[in-house]
């Protein structure tokens, strides 16, 4: 479950967001400083519920960074926290504005689960991503023709327009790194997930050969777990931690599930799976190392 601790606003005013974040940032960014605003004024969330017409529990989801905010609920808490500086009330209503936005995906929200909708946001937030696939390549590094076939794989009962709309949503998510100083990947890939047939020969070779010409990106990292290093430190399966750019909200750990997913970003969980990411990157093959493997797994196809 996230917990978005307090932070203060950053000088000026600003959320501190790249171009691409989306409004999830803003949103957590928005209910981090209403928290601190709350606590610095001893007021409970019980009485800020009450003093817009709701309840403790919108007040928690609105800190939490869960749900969006009407700037009128905000300029009442603003009021009742004693904040009356024109200039510092203007920048957090206009930061409602900004969280209010709707993200790229909501067009998607017919075949997307409520639960992938938050990684989404928090994707398109990050400014540095590790992951370690087990099965399957990330859907960050996915080809169209590899992604249909794995979607098809959890989705056989669908039709095919959906299965289609779900890879747009994929691909779209790639643009995340073309972009100019935008997100900085690093993954771990079992071998299994590279050697794993998905979809045609044809298919497989383009994935690989993907891959190669995402190795040589500055901002992506990848490295090929081998089956010669055996058991290792994450065997209990795949492994996302998103790092938000600025420092002022913790890192988020996903573990996605069949139907769910966990969110962790305590720092006594995030400090074992960053343990664990280092110690992955430490047995894995070396990145240097990466392109000429998947070249030699490419003369096997």
């Amino acid at each position: 479950m996230i917990t978005v601790r307090a932070a203060a606003m950053p000088p000026g005013g600003q959320v501190g967001e790249s171009q691409h974040s989306g409004p999830t940032m803003s949103r957590m960014l928005l209910g981090a400083q209403l928290r601190r605003l709350r606590e610095a004024a001893g007021v409970t969330r019980e009485e800020a519920g009450y003093a817009i017409r709701s309840s403790e529990s919108k007040i928690s989801r609105l800190e939490l960074g869960r749900i969006g905010s009407k700037p009128r609920d905000v300029a009442d808490l603003l009021t009742l926290y004693g904040v009356g500086d024109t200039a510092e009330r203007a920048v957090l209503l206009a930061v409602v504005e900004q969280a209010n936005k709707p993200g790229w995906w909501q067009p998607y929200k017919d075949v997307l689960p409520g639960w992938f909708e938050a990684y989404l946001g928090l994707e398109q937030a990050a400014s540095l991503i590790r992951t370690y696939e087990v099965q399957f390549v990330p859907g960050l590094l996915q080809t169209e023709a590899y992604a249909r076939a794995v979607i098809r794989l959890g989705h056989e009962e669908v039709s095919q327009r959906e299965i289609e709309r779900r890879v747009e949503v994929r691909m779209r998510r790639r643009r995340l790194l073309r972009e100019p100083d935008g997100l900085k990947l690093w993954a771990v890939l079992d071998e299994a997930a590279l050697r794993r047939p998905c979809g045609s020969t044809a298919t497989m070779r383009a994935q690989l050969e993907h891959l190669v010409e995402m190795a040589e990106l500055p901002h992506v990292t990848l490295q090929v777990m081998p089956f010669s290093a055996g058991g290792h430190a994450a065997a209990g399966g795949p492994i996302t931690i998103l790092r938000l750019p600025g420092g002022e909200l913790p890192d988020v750990v996903y573990l996605e599930q069949l139907t769910t997913a966990v969110y962790l970003d305590k720092p006594v969980d995030t400090e074992h799976y960053w343990h664990v990411m280092n110690q992955l990157g430490i047995e894995a093959e070396p990145p240097a190392e990466t392109t000429e493997l998947l070249r030699r797994m490419l003369r096997e196809f």
